[in-house]
């Protein structure tokens, strides 16, 4: 959950390094460090608590030319946000970073006699030293029985005191990009650093060691033979990384939803109808299933939620939606017949990247819903499906969401297609209003100062409440979560019909209570519990379709979307949901692309 980033090459590694933290922003924000080769081979750390605006500050006044350097912005797991704590860590002779957790540093710490050398709280200082104490001059002999000590996850970027000009990294579970360019050589966590010098990247391949000099990138296993990893080119470009006007990240992925969707629907139909032939998604995938597991984090799990909500009573077979976190502890219900879905818009999600090896170990077929192409979900999948969002910067996922929700709708109906659920007519409906949300979330984004005026009455309360039925329920979760996350305030999301058994006693006078009734089937009956928590003095945002008749003075404010078919409203709601979220983080001044304690990619567990 960490931003790294290494350069070695002519140019300035300094502002290389503190432009590409700034990049890597959104991956951790409470500290942050760099370690420059300077004349002489002297490796000079400078490191801070709090943002990377505060480390320029630092280095504002720093004159020496660097050519090689490795930085660091970090998310707390290890020790409190203390300088100490930052890295990047120096021991001896070696000087590194980390992003990961060493589960066994308790024991290495007996083991090396450490206990009177740490400066620091962080497992990563002990790796540091532990890796000093192995070194003997040469460091892939040293890195390789380094890594053989260690237990967990880690991506490392490791400088030795006398080997100025290269750096070496390696990794298991973390990720790691990098790539030699005309600039240098250059390597970090995410392609957002790599972008403005390169579209051509490789992925650094687990538990191999990289060497990377001014000339050139290489890649050996641990045995000590040079691999050649396939070198992928990325499909976006810088300015895909930049606000390009907007005040924040959040704001531009929310307008740029729409467009994300055509990337990630319209190269997949053929004929009217889905067709995963690019993909070598095989139908037999689909057919010889009996149930599917969807396994998701957060945002993405509330997409299979919706999906769930859409599929099971559609297909007729059972679908179970996971938390990834506690999937391997559930002992689940997964064989050969089962087809087991992952989502993850980074494809490096720990705990679904864990999820996904325990199904494959159980015989099933997986298929990965990924945004990163060449992540290590993808690469480990059966099969995957590429939602074509372009990168996502700020923490509160917006446009991940909308494209996980179109390739899931996009299974759906190939899906049901192929098991005779659908006719061809049918399947062909069902793009067709697929393909119908993508307006009605443009008109709903053109609506956002109208949201933004109706979104004031939350601001000063401490609580709101989501509230709908089925698909509206789905909806909702997704709702209270962006809005706890870069609100602060607390929200939760309940099935409409669950109020009567426990959560009406929260409702009171003035309790913002966010009502979502778009579902014809359970209109009357959703509309009933919103008389009740009404009748009770809670302040009720509605939203409904355009079409829907509801009394005046049911809701303080009334929401109409556009009225598209009911299994499609998900998409302009999202919009509504993240702008309400949006707009309440705004009002009350807060950091809304990088909230308190929380990192874009969750690479811990």
């Amino acid at each position: 959950m960490c931003g790294i980033i290494g350069y070695t090459g002519p140019l300035s590694a300094r502002k290389i390094l503190l432009e590409g933290l700034s990049q890597l922003e959104y991956r951790g924000y409470d500290s942050a460090g760099i370690a420059c080769v300077e004349d002489g081979a002297a490796v000079r750390v400078t490191k801070t608590t709090g943002k990377v605006a505060e480390l320029k500050k630092l280095c504002q006044n720093d004159r020496e030319e660097t050519h090689c350097g490795i930085g660091h912005t970090r998310w707390a797991t290890h020790g409190g946000v203390t300088r100490e704590n930052a890295h990047p860590h120096q021991a001896g002779r070696v000087t590194l970073i980390h992003n990961g957790i060493i589960e066994n540093y308790h024991q290495l710490t007996k083991e090396y006699h450490l206990e009177g050398k740490l400066v620091s709280q962080t497992d990563s200082e002990v790796a540091a030293w532990v890796l000093d104490s192995l070194y003997d001059g040469d460091p892939k002999a040293a890195i390789r029985r380094f890594v053989e000590k260690l237990e967990g996850s880690y991506g490392f970027c490791i400088l030795f005191a006398d080997r100025p000009g290269e750096i070496y990294a390696i990794r298991r579970v973390s990720p790691l990009v990098a790539a030699y360019t005309r600039a240098g050589s250059i390597i970090a966590s995410d392609l957002t650093a790599l972008i403005p010098y390169t579209k051509k990247y490789m992925v650094v391949p687990e538990d191999q060691i990289v060497k990377l000099t001014p000339y050139q990138v290489r890649v050996f296993d641990l045995d000590g033979r040079e691999t050649q990893p396939e070198i992928l080119e990325v499909n976006w470009d810088t300015d895909a990384a930049m606000k390009n006007g907007f005040p924040h990240f959040m704001l531009k992925e929310i307008h740029e939803q729409p467009e994300a969707l055509k990337n990630t629907i319209l190269p997949r139909i053929s004929k009217g109808m889905p067709d995963f032939s690019d993909d070598g998604i095989p139908d037999e995938v689909f057919k010889q299933c009996s149930q599917v597991h969807i396994v998701a984090c957060g945002t993405a799990m509330h997409a299979g939620m919706v999906a769930r909500a859409l599929m099971e009573p559609l297909l007729r077979v059972p679908v179970s939606v996971s938390i990834a976190s506690e999937f391997r502890y559930e002992d689940p219900l997964i064989d050969e017949k089962t087809l087991t879905i992952i989502i993850s818009q980074s494809g490096e999600t720990i705990d679904t990247l864990a999820a996904m090896r325990l199904a494959k170990e159980a015989g099933s077929k997986t298929l990965a819903v990924v945004n990163v192409k060449g992540s290590t979900i993808a690469r480990e999948s059966d099969f995957v499906l590429y939602t074509h969002a372009g990168p996502e910067i700020a923490v509160a996922s917006t446009k991940a969401y909308s494209v996980q929700l179109a390739a899931l709708y996009l299974i759906i109906c190939r899906m049901a297609y192929v098991r005779g659920k659908m006719s061809g007519e049918e399947s062909a409906a069902f793009v067709k209003d697929l393909l119908d949300v993508i307006p009605a979330m443009e008109a709903m984004i053109r609506r956002k100062e109208e949201i933004r005026q109706m979104v004031r009455p939350l601001v000063e309360k401490p609580d709101a409440f989501f509230i709908g039925r089925n698909l509206d329920y789905a909806f909702s979760l997704e709702g209270a979560l962006k809005l706890k996350e870069i609100s602060y305030i607390h929200a939760d999301a309940y099935a409409a019909g669950e109020l009567k058994h426990g959560t009406i006693a929260l409702i009171s006078d003035e309790v913002p209570v966010i009502a979502i009734a778009t579902q014809e089937r359970i209109f009357a009956k959703s509309i009933s519990n919103v008389r009740e928590v009404k009748a009770r003095g809670a302040y009720v945002i509605l939203i409904t379709k355009e079409s829907a008749q509801a009394d005046e003075n049911l809701a303080d404010v009334h929401i109409h979307i556009p009225d598209v078919h009911d299994r499609f409203t998900v998409f302009p709601i999202a919009v509504v949901l993240q702008l309400i979220a949006y707009y309440a983080s705004l009002l009350k001044g807060l950091d809304v692309d990088q909230p308190r304690n929380l990192a874009k990619s969750v690479t811990v567990e």
